[in-house]
């Protein structure tokens, strides 16, 4: 019986030793856990599980249930959590360059070759304290949506919920731009607190905001990206293996944008289904909204940030 104890606990200590070399990441959005912005993020989740079993595992805590959006960028610097799924809109107050990111059309593989994502995560490393893993979402466009129709590309009078990524072109088109997080904007359209808001194109109805909306503003504009930053501290303890699983898992994440062009043609049939309808005003006008939005959105980030916002422009090719 001695010998049988023996041998049963040397198979559970070789068993915990085994495991013991396998890295836990604590992970969180912030998007709404299963949403259209979180979902490829947890499908990364679950290719890094699979491809990294025994030697990295991300734990998802979840999303702005478990933290609230602006408060991410930071979580990741501190090492509060380890790896975060988070648009660069929601820590421009740490890093201001993160605004140029919309502004930055190229595909990722592109970006990869000709040292636009080296520069960027250079800029992670230093202002967030995070290594710079993935892109996310290149090639999907922002939105105004507005529950008051206007006669113009203009507006004058309206009130309009926004993130850093619209609020220059909201204000110099004569809008009100007001900030609140994502989980108060229904109530807010509800309330008539404000006039629309600023959204990608893919994702009101995870929020049930088609609701209180009636009009989308054309054309999109911008390029939504969401990131995928792993704390720099825990990125450099991890071995050389368990650093290859994310990267490659972070490759397949990026390829998956290859799907967003259907994803988004599907957007608009449901969209225009629920009563939201398109307001456009021609190619014209469309063609001045477009600059005038680049414009100012560029020299808004290079007076913030001349040196870096000057070499994110040259990168970018606009």
């Amino acid at each position: 019986m001695r010998r049988l104890a023996m041998a049963v606990a040397f198979v559970v200590l070789g068993t915990g030793f085994g495991h013991a070399d396998e890295v836990v990441l604590r992970a969180v959005s912030a998007f709404a856990e299963g949403s259209l912005i979180s979902r490829n993020f947890e499908r990364f989740i679950e290719k890094v599980n699979a491809d990294g079993k025994g030697l990295v595992r991300i734990n998802y805590i979840g999303g702005p249930r478990a933290m609230p959006p602006f408060e991410v960028g930071n979580a990741v610097r501190t090492k509060v959590v380890d790896i975060a799924n988070v648009a660069g809109a929601f820590y421009t107050n740490l890093m201001p360059e993160a605004d140029a990111f919309k502004l930055i059309a190229k595909p990722m593989s592109e970006q990869r070759r000709n040292g636009t994502w080296e520069f960027i995560n250079g800029l992670h490393n230093q202002k967030l304290n995070a290594q710079y893993l993935a892109r996310q979402f290149h090639n999907v466009p922002f939105h105004i949506y507005l529950n008051k129709k206007p006669d113009r590309l203009d507006f004058t009078g309206l009130k309009i919920r926004v993130t850093p990524v619209y609020k220059d072109i909201v204000e110099a088109l004569g809008g009100t731009a007001i900030t609140t997080a994502p989980g108060e904007v229904y109530t807010a359209l509800e309330r008539g607190v404000v006039d629309g808001y600023g959204w990608p194109i893919t994702g009101i109805f995870d929020l049930g905001w088609e609701k209180v909306t009636k009009y989308r503003l054309e054309p999109g504009f911008y390029s939504v990206e969401v990131n995928v930053l792993v704390n720099l501290d825990r990125w450099k303890a991890l071995t050389d293996p368990q650093r290859k699983v994310l990267a490659d898992a972070a490759l397949w994440l990026e390829e998956l944008d290859s799907e967003n062009l259907a994803t988004a043609a599907a957007e608009r049939d449901k969209q225009a289904k629920a009563g939201i309808q398109p307001i456009d005003f021609g190619p014209d006008a469309s063609r001045d909204f477009l600059a005038k939005a680049s414009e100012v959105a560029w020299q808004s980030i290079i007076r913030r940030t001349p040196e870096n916002g000057a070499r994110l422009r040259q990168l970018a090719g606009n």
